[in-house]
């Protein structure tokens, strides 16, 4: 029987990797843990963690620029410094850091090292000049910014969300190349603190992938803040003159426009991190968006289990995790395989107002199901909380099949991403929308938008029942 030196490796140390050797550990396995940077990953100290910091931080500017919004006066005009902001912003991410150093690993019992491993054959590493082994991989190696080959764009300092969150101040004014969930989320955040911002964005609008309703109106109160949105345009050069970077672009007619700020971010879109691993060597297939899998998360190399944004197709924090947990329960206990699903995936744009989403979209609906579908509509402006916090712009969107349950929902508004997780428990265990309807939901909260729908629904349903209509027609006889 082969010995080797670890039960699992797992490579990546960002939210995939870690929960995955945390999982392992729990197993009773022996874990190493490697990564090449730092542990935390995008999510720690690039992507979640900052960003929904600075976005908690432009909301609390915008409020306390809309104080006669809620019948408040100041004594003195608000003049709000952000120079502190960025300091802020790195504050959270050691606070956050600190709660999966290497030293509070190691005390838990995973070791710890750091840098490239590349594979010699299914179950070898080399890392620096060790050689190291294990019965099992999990490869949670993240992913990075894909950056296009615009012309011009290796000759500016273009930033993107590795390197946005390191200026030491707010800038005046930024170009965002990208109108995806990041290019969305920190426009929204950075003209709420003063930046002067331009989304250029290919499609025909911001947020492609979401549904079309609720993205114009998302759309309309950017603008209506102030976010210029150039869609329907590419980007065809980019030059730079001092302070100032210059994005020439063209429409689908062809006509050239030119925008300049002071900054520029680059958001559209991302690449596996996979190049130096030398997977082929370990008989680990890979395709341009990553790592092969299949529905349990075993890569071609049968020992080897990828997650996260190497395999894909969701690229989000809470999919990782998911994934991990998968992923390696499946290489440890391979006798109780479990699956992937992702008919339940669920995601939030932490754009302002938040958009949060379940499922299927209207028109994918449609083209699926046809006209048979039922959609229940609630605007936030319906319900009290929303008139009393003065949260009315927003919209939450319900979409039923033939048998009223839950394939699409959409709720754009404040609390969002939360409220929308009662509808999410109601798809996954396949509860007819208009059963939520009989459940207490506490007055007034967000929460209503979901009861007022349901009630909508089950009124539908007893429409539509055989027995409801023969009543009806023995009542009026």
């Amino acid at each position: 029987m082969s010995t080797f030196d670890y039960d699992i490796i797992v490579i990546g140390g960002g939210g995939g990797g870690l929960t995955a050797a945390k999982l392992a550990l729990g197993f009773g396995k022996k874990v190493l843990l490697i990564e090449k940077n730092k542990l935390g990953g995008e999510c720690t100290w690039t992507g979640c963690v900052p960003s929904k910091t600075l976005i908690k931080t432009a909301q609390v500017a915008y409020q306390a620029q809309q104080l006669n919004t809620y019948g408040l006066k100041s004594s003195n005009a608000i003049d709000l410094d952000t120079s502190k902001v960025m300091a802020h912003i790195q504050e959270q991410i050691r606070n956050v850091y600190q709660t999966h150093t290497p030293e509070v690993l190691k005390q838990q019992g995973i070791n710890v090292l750091f840098g490239s491993p590349a594979f010699l054959d299914n179950h070898h590493i080399q890392l620096g000049d060790q050689t190291i082994s294990a019965n099992k991989f999990v490869i949670a190696t993240g992913s990075r910014p894909f950056v296009p080959p615009i012309d011009g764009m290796n000759s500016v300092k273009y930033l993107t969300n590795e390197t946005i969150f390191n200026l030491e101040r707010i800038p005046q004014s930024l170009i965002i190349l990208g109108g995806g969930a990041i290019g969305a989320e920190l426009g929204s955040a950075f003209n709420r603190l003063g930046t002067r911002v331009t989304i250029i964005e290919m499609q025909e609008r911001i947020l492609p992938k979401e549904d079309e309703e609720l993205v114009v109106l998302l759309t309309d109160i950017f603008k209506k803040e102030g976010v210029k949105l150039l869609t329907g345009m590419r980007a065809t050069k980019v030059t730079q003159q001092n302070n100032t970077i210059t994005v020439n672009c063209a429409d689908k007619s062809g006509a050239q426009h030119e925008v300049q700020a002071e900054q520029l971010l680059v958001a559209v879109g991302r690449q596996p991190n996979i190049d130096t691993l030398v997977l082929n060597k370990a008989g680990v297939k890979t395709i341009r968006r990553g790592i092969i899998v299949d529905t349990t998360l075993r890569t071609t190399a049968k020992n080897i289990y990828a997650c996260g944004d190497v395999v894909g197709p969701y690229l989000f924090s809470h999919m990782a995790w998911h994934q991990a947990v998968i992923a390696t329960q499946n290489a440890l206990i391979p006798l109780f395989k479990k699956r992937m699903n992702y008919d339940h995936t669920i995601w939030v744009t932490f754009t302002a107002p938040e958009l949060a989403t379940i499922g299927l979209t209207e028109q994918a609906a449609r083209d699926r199901y046809g006209n048979t579908i039922s959609i229940y509509r609630r605007s936030y402006s319906d319900i009290d909380r929303g008139r009393t916090d003065r949260t009315e712009e927003g919209l939450a969107k319900f979409i039923c099949d033939k048998k009223g349950r839950l394939i699409g929902v959409h709720i754009l508004g404040e609390r969002a991403g939360d409220i929308i997780h009662e509808v999410q428990l109601g798809k996954v265990h396949g509860i007819p929308f208009a059963k939520l309807q009989s459940m207490i939901h506490a007055y007034p909260t967000y929460s209503e938008l979901i009861w007022h729908a349901a009630k909508e629904a089950y009124v539908d349903r007893l429409a539509r029942n055989p027995f409801i209509r023969i009543l009806k027609r023995l009542m009026k006889s």
